[in-house]
């Protein structure tokens, strides 16, 4: 994917006279779309793109201890108390992608039925075991779906078959047969070959996760992070966030 000349332009100009080394930390859903636009940003640049992912909070938690990062892309919500504990410039954050939570079952099962709420319940009650994210590791679509069990009065019947993932790729539990449906955002189920999205949960109860990048106060070339910033938001970056599952942020 070649990134278009206006942008590229800006690149260019943003880039200091020799390489840099940008570290991101990526929320897990979004990973992703940095590793597929890094290989043509270091190529048209010449800096290298180093990518480290964990859970939101996870990333909050490390950045909070002194873990040194270049550019940050987590929820918007977890950005403010990065820029008041000095760790993110104040300003510099940039609504990059939303994502909704997809459902998934290991390739060749068959596809539940979930095209209403009330086929989704009963989809899960059915399932054997469900894997989402573990609320308590920080990951948004955990927490959310914890909450939505609760409203939907199945939790009780959900916690005994929950199979609580501490990050990483939730459908890979489908592939090692510990759950036969998960729960996560839609880039990272396209991300685990073995297992086959079903579909987006329904519209009445679907939760989007929105990303945003911003600069870490400690980057150390704060221009080529903020060139890599840039990209995650050029036009280059379109067909990429398509491709994995996600969309460009309303009001970005």
């Amino acid at each position: 994917m070649n990134l278009s000349a206006a942008i590229l332009a800006a690149l260019l100009l943003a880039a200091p006279a020799s390489a840099a080394e940008i570290k991101v930390l990526s929320a897990g859903a979004f990973k992703p779309v940095v590793a597929a636009l890094a290989p043509d940003f270091e190529k048209q640049t010449g800096h290298k793109v180093t990518i480290d992912n964990d859970t939101a909070g996870g990333l909050a938690r490390r950045i909070t201890g002194g873990e040194a990062f270049d550019l940050v892309v987590i929820p918007p919500g977890g950005i403010e108390p990065l820029v008041k504990a000095g760790k993110v410039v104040d300003g510099s954050a940039v609504r990059l992608a939303r994502v909704a939570i997809g459902v998934a079952v290991k390739k060749g099962a068959p596809a539940p039925d979930i095209g209403s709420v009330a086929a989704f319940q009963e989809a899960l009650l059915k399932a054997r075991a469900v894997a989402y994210i573990d609320p308590a590791a920080g990951g948004s679509s955990g927490i959310y779906l914890t909450e939505l069990f609760v409203k939907l009065g199945i939790a009780d019947r959900i916690r005994p078959k929950a199979v609580l993932v501490p990050g990483g790729l939730v459908a890979e539990r489908l592939v090692n047969d510990q759950a036969d449906i998960a729960l996560h955002q839609i880039s990272e189920i396209l991300a685990v070959p073995g297992a086959t999205l079903v579909g987006p949960i329904p519209r009445e109860i679907q939760n989007y996760t929105v990303y945003a990048g911003a600069l870490g106060t400690g980057a150390r070339d704060i221009s080529a992070a903020r060139a890599l910033l840039a990209a995650l938001k050029g036009p280059g970056a379109e067909a990429i966030l398509k491709d994995k599952g996600m969309e460009p942020a309303p009001g970005g």
